[in-house]
């Protein structure tokens, strides 16, 4: 296949052509047919491919572009999109080079002028567009020309006094004068004539200009329109793709019941639907180890239903009998089910009947492109949103969820080596995450001073506190002992942007794991999540990052590492991977395994876990702030979902109204040179903020007397619902 001569490229022409691409170290660079128009760069592996099956395509309005040597050069949009290409030639680069450049500074204008044109108001109807932007385009033409007749006026008035002033500089030169003076008289007339010429020649480019705007304002108005209509279809479009995708989705689910082993094979194993229009055909670069030489102890974390209380995945297959005399030690299922701490053992009988239904989720219709479309970019927190977004559980209860296998704390409690310790935290670290698998829902967002406890000191010998401490930023603490003797805190606060096509939720702040016995001491931060698909498609959730559990006693190490998901890849989905170190960074333990493997068949309940079902129940003797009493959160659970929405901007109002005063109150108590408050001013209840010892990060860590406030029924909490 011969290589077309592209021509010369010129701004807002469509450049194509053949360039070639990086892909991966096996394959190296294939050649591609790159298409550059409208500001995108898209690319195919044919020029027939063009009509139906586009493998990539990157925005140039926020992409970085760097030449690399003489023909080779990349194009990165600074996140997940790099391309690295090569052309044929030097002139060739240089072509591209410059049609991207140029396409990039009208993809960035034609950016700045949408952000300006209003975030807050929705865009007109096309005919609308049209008329205004013609009558826009007139009245700048008409203020153009009275311009221009200024200034005309203003050369003619310099024409008067410059021949006036020549004409007085011809009858100073008549004047017998010295020889110098003469010479400064004439160099005055030539500057004078100059500046005439000068004055003359701008008038008539104003002229000039005035003109060509007169003569290609029509063209102007029908571009301005026809860009305008195009994207107003492009909306409709979308919103129509999404109503049909909806409404198809419904359809099926309607109409074909499909075994559990057949459901949604896809999802299962991947994690979403593959689409091939969207998927790139390169391969994602993999990360390759060398194996460790002179491993001590290898420990795999299985994954089998029997040891799951919601997929097939059991994070907590570590045995605490584990030998330490061989080189390598896997545990399968006959040395779960004999070990004598494995909670399939031990049948605890509980103190209450706890329920496992709530009311079914109702199958409401929601046109989330409408919402959601001027929302690209803002933080979550900041994005109004219905409850049709969320499940009936807050973010309070959502943290007390990390406590659904805590019988891996109980267990690394009685463990004698700090690596084997270490094993059982960096499985709960991450069990936290088993729950989350096909929970898209939103919990709903605390409200300042709100609280849960979760007690289950009777029934498993551990007992936790939350309270939602800062609300710009939201930030909530939690804090949790047990009687097996480990202790767990944290305070979480959650960045969020939307992007779109996805959510990204970035937890930040630190976890805290303290053993009595042993005094060891691990802390640990939280990885990213992403919700894919939020506008079309089905919705899906990934992992992705990296966590360090440090042992701050020992020097231990475990470095995991969330793998993201990828179509192309091999690895078995949600993959993740970690290895134990001492301080001196010798390995000890390598752990693999999946942060979840299979969910359980609860589509109409949330997909809430065994634990998840029971912290929205009710009980008595809890604090007036508890979740449970939260009434927008109870008559979401309930199915009454209007009536939620009422109450839920009725506390938000009333909690603005809350915030507005504490602020009066602290201008009425603080003088002029004092500093503000910290975080709205809030002094929280059961928390106080100091200095963590061991990170150095402020954070709120629990006072005490919570427990024996409810002991004595005796609470004095702020009236929050």
């Amino acid at each position: 296949m011969s290589e077309p001569k592209a021509p010369t490229p010129a701004p807002g022409d469509t450049y194509k052509g053949w360039l070639f691409k990086w892909t991966n170290y096996i394959k190296g660079y294939q050649r591609r047919w790159f298409v550059l128009s409208n500001g995108l760069l898209s690319y195919y592996r044919t020029q027939a491919e063009m009509g139906h099956t586009c493998r990539g395509t990157i925005n140039l309005a926020t992409a970085n572009i760097v030449v690399e040597d003489s023909c080779n050069f990349v194009i990165s949009n600074g996140g997940t999109q790099t391309y690295h290409l090569k052309a044929s030639s030097e002139v060739e680069r240089q072509r591209w080079i410059t049609a991207l450049e140029l396409a990039k500074a009208k993809a960035f204008r034609m950016q700045a002028e949408s952000d300006d044109s209003g975030d807050e108001s929705s865009p007109p109807a096309a005919g609308q567009a049209g008329v205004s932007r013609n009558s826009e385009v007139q009245s700048t033409l008409r203020t153009l020309g009275s311009k221009v007749e200024d200034l005309s006026t203003c050369n003619d008035l310099i024409a008067k006094h410059g021949s006036a002033l020549q004409r007085s500089l011809s009858e100073l030169e008549g004047v017998r004068l010295g020889g110098e003076t003469s010479e400064k008289i004439r160099q005055v007339t030539e500057r004078a004539t100059l500046f005439r010429i000068t004055s003359n020649a701008m008038i008539n480019a104003c002229r000039d200009f005035l003109s060509l705007a007169q003569a290609h304002s029509k063209r102007w108005q029908k571009a301005l329109q026809a860009e305008r209509e195009q994207r107003v279809r492009l909306e409709e479009t979308l919103e129509q793709l999404a109503k049909q995708h909806n409404h198809l989705e419904r359809a099926f689910r309607g109409a074909t019941v499909l075994p559990p082993s057949q459901s949604n094979p896809a999802i299962d194993s991947k994690g979403s639907v593959p689409v091939k229009g969207d998927a790139s055909d390169e391969d994602e670069e993999n990360e390759f180890f060398d194996a460790c030489e002179d491993v001590q102890e290898f420990i795999t974390v299985p994954a089998d239903p029997k040891y799951h209380r919601r997929s097939g995945s059991n994070v907590s297959g570590i045995s605490s009998e584990t030998g330490m005399d061989d080189g390598t030690t896997s545990l399968d299922e006959q040395s779960l089910a004999s070990n004598p701490e494995s909670p399939q053992s031990q049948e605890v009988e509980p103190v209450r009947k706890r329920r496992t239904r709530i009311p079914d989720k109702p199958n409401y219709s929601l046109n989330l492109w409408s919402i959601m479309k001027n929302c690209i970019g803002k933080e979550l927190s900041k994005i109004p949103m219905p409850v049709n977004f969320n499940e009936p559980l807050s973010m309070l209860q959502r943290l007390s969820e990390d406590l659904e296998y805590y019988e891996l704390l109980d267990r690394g409690a009685k463990c004698q080596s700090s690596f084997e310790q270490m094993c059982y935290v960096a499985a709960f670290t991450v069990s936290s995450y088993s729950t989350t698998v096909h929970r898209t829902g939103k919990p709903f967002n605390p409200l300042l001073g709100e609280t849960f406890e979760l007690d289950r000191l009777q029934e498993s010998g551990y007992r936790s506190l939350c309270e939602q401490v800062s609300h710009h930023p939201p930030a909530a603490a939690h804090h949790a002992i047990s009687e097996r003797g480990w202790t767990l805190r944290q305070e979480i606060a959650l960045a969020s942007k939307f992007r779109g096509k996805y959510l990204s939720i970035m937890p930040l702040g630190s976890i805290h794991c303290i053993f009595e016995k042993s005094g060891h001491h691990y802390t640990w931060k939280k990885v990213t999540t992403t919700v894919h698909n939020i506008i079309v498609g089905k919705l899906w959730i990934d992992q992705s990052g990296e966590i360090d559990i440090v042992n701050h006693k020992t020097g231990d190490r475990c470095h995991l590492k969330f793998a993201p998901y990828s179509y192309f890849s091999r690895d078995v989905a949600r993959k993740v991977t970690g290895v134990v170190t001492d301080k001196d960074g010798k390995a000890h333990y390598v752990l693999s395994g999946t942060w979840d493997e299979k969910m359980e068949c609860a589509e109409n309940m949330y997909y809430f876990s065994t634990l998840a079902l029971t912290l929205n129940e009710q009980e008595d003797g809890v604090a007036p702030t508890d979740s449970r009493k939260r009434p927008d959160q109870r008559l979401m659970e309930q199915g009454r979902w209007e009536e939620a929405n009422a109450e839920k901007q009725r506390l938000e109002e009333k909690q603005r109204t809350a915030r507005r005063e504490r602020e009066r109150e602290a201008n009425r108590t603080s003088s002029p040179t004092e500093e503000g408050g910290h975080q709205d001013n809030y002094q929280a209840m059961w928390f106080e903020r100091r200095m963590d010892p061991m990170t150095g990060e402020p954070t709120h860590i629990y006072r005490g007397g919570y427990w024996e406030t409810k002991e004595q029924g005796n609470w004095d909490c702020p009236d929050i619902f």
